[in-house]
């Protein structure tokens, strides 16, 4: 008989599942030890696969109605290794932050709001204090540290207050992470970044019971990503205006899509809309009709 082989999957379940297709036979014939149960990680970064162990009964072995499944204790035979270039998985306390937020695509759809309300909707948050300001910084500083932390980065937190600009409509407080491969933490066009921010944003609403205006960014990644997508709104709008041709932009994420319809929204000669469903939703930008 075959000797012992590890299957593995996104979970316990999937990876016995694969074991015995693979095998071609049912839970009753083979013996199963977990190694491994996997970790989902935090927004998909340092997640591992859940690993287990299949054996084959011998013939002999008198049939048993259930299989036998062993939680094999932590020892020097469980996997250690890791792509190159990857991130450790959390620890163990990352659990904590994982029950918060189960994956990056449920804040993204908790997230998510119309475009008319991205331009127009503006926040109600009373005006603190510098005391009250400090003592935000410094909690919204500690609990951005620690779920970095846990999610097996290195970064310090800059904490600075900053007055309405383009982007944010009123006084709000910019988290800026600075360090060494930080790449991840924003993510395809910042969708891990916007995750973060919102999950910072919760945890602050929890301790205090009221909304504050947060801004998570890394190196200043948002203020040139805003800049490049100004610039692109008004070449886009020169170019509608000169062909009279409306024109799409590429999908983008919610606080994208709010850049182009703010830098736009008193174009003379161009209008903007949206249209799509999730990830496929993008801004149009058409000839503004003549009174």
């Amino acid at each position: 008989m075959a000797d012992a082989q590890i299957f593995t999957g996104k979970n316990v379940e999937e990876a016995i599942a694969e074991g015995l297709r693979a095998l071609g036979l049912s839970q009753t014939e083979v013996e199963i030890e977990i190694i491994s149960r996997g970790s989902r990680g935090i927004f998909g970064l340092g997640s591992e696969p859940a690993q287990v162990r299949i054996k084959p009964r011998p013939v002999s072995a008198a049939p048993q109605l259930e299989p036998t499944i062993v939680s094999a204790p932590p020892s020097s035979e469980a996997p250690q290794q890791r792509d190159a270039g990857r991130r450790p998985a959390a620890v163990s306390e990352a659990e904590t932050v994982s029950q918060v937020i189960e994956t990056s695509d449920a804040v993204s759809a908790i997230a998510e709001t119309e475009d008319a309300e991205e331009v127009e909707q503006i926040e109600t948050a009373e005006r603190s204090s510098a005391e009250e300001e400090e003592q935000l910084a410094q909690l919204a500083s500690e609990l951005l540290d620690n779920v970095v932390r846990l999610m097996g980065f290195e970064a310090r937190v800059v904490a600075e207050w900053r007055e309405p600009d383009a982007d944010n409509e009123q006084r709000y407080l910019l988290l800026d992470l600075h360090g060494k491969d930080l790449n991840l933490l924003i993510g395809r066009r910042g969708e891990t970044l916007n995750n973060l921010q919102y999950l910072v944003r919760l945890m602050v609403n929890q301790r205090l019971h009221r909304w504050k205006n947060i801004v998570v960014d890394v190196e200043g990644y948002r203020r040139r990503r805003m800049e490049h997508l100004s610039q692109l709104a008004l070449r886009s709008a020169q170019q509608v205006a000169q062909t009279g041709r409306a024109l799409a932009l590429e999908p983008m994420p919610a606080s994208e899509r709010r850049i182009i319809h703010l830098t736009l929204r008193d174009h003379p000669d161009v209008i903007t809309e949206s249209s799509g469903e999730g990830e496929r939703r993008k801004v149009h930008i058409l000839p503004r009709k003549s009174a």
